[in-house]
C-alpha cells in the first residue's frame, strides 16, 4: 500500500501534535494552549513560517522556518528555528526531507544559505545528522537570561 505524504502550513488542527512533538524538542511538556500561541505567533509574523509532515493523515513531524536579516552584508539567511520528527518515525528520512523543504523555501525567499541553532548534548544524533545533511559547525551562541 502506498503511503501518502505531505508538508504544508500548521492548521489549528495540529495544535495536539505540535504540542507534543515542540515538548519533544524542548525537552518538557507543551500544553496545547502553549502550541496554539506559536501556531498564532507564526500566522501573525511576516518572517516565520510553521510546517507539519503529514503521512496518510498522522502528523509525523513539525519544522518552522524564519527569515533572517543579516546587516553585516545586507543579505538574508533562511534559519530552521525547529525541527523535529515523532520517536516512532525517526530514520526514515523525514528529516532530511523537511529540511529539503526548508532549504527550497529559502531559495524561493532570495536567502544565501539555510541554517540552524543546535543545542548541547544531541551530538551524537541530530548533529551528525545536520552534518551529513551539509551544515557546517561556524559559532557559538550565547545566550544572557533575564
Amino acid at each position: 500500500m502506498k503511503r501518502t505524504m505531505d508538508i504544508r502550513p500548521a492548521e489549528r488542527r495540529d495544535v495536539k501534535a505540535l504540542a507534543l512533538l515542540l515538548g519533544e524538542l524542548a525537552g518538557a511538556p507543551m500544553t496545547e494552549a502553549e502550541a496554539e500561541d506559536r501556531l498564532r505567533l507564526c500566522e501573525n509574523s511576516p518572517i516565520d513560517f510553521l510546517y507539519v509532515y503529514e503521512e496518510d493523515g498522522e502528523v509525523l513531524g513539525v519544522c518552522a522556518f524564519r527569515i533572517r536579516e543579516n546587516i553585516e552584508s545586507v543579505s538574508r539567511y533562511g534559519e530552521v528555528s525547529a525541527i523535529v520528527v515523532r520517536p516512532d518515525a525517526r530514520r526514515r528520512g523525514i528529516g532530511r526531507i523537511m529540511l529539503d523543504v526548508m532549504e527550497e523555501l529559502a531559495r524561493g525567499k532570495g536567502c544565501l544559505g539555510l541554517w540552524l541553532v543546535s543545542g548541547f548534548g544531541r551530538e551524537e544524533e541530530a548533529h551528525t545528522f545536520y552534518r551529513d545533511y551539509g551544515f557546517e559547525v561556524t559559532g557559538y551562541r550565547f545566550v544572557k537570561r533575564f
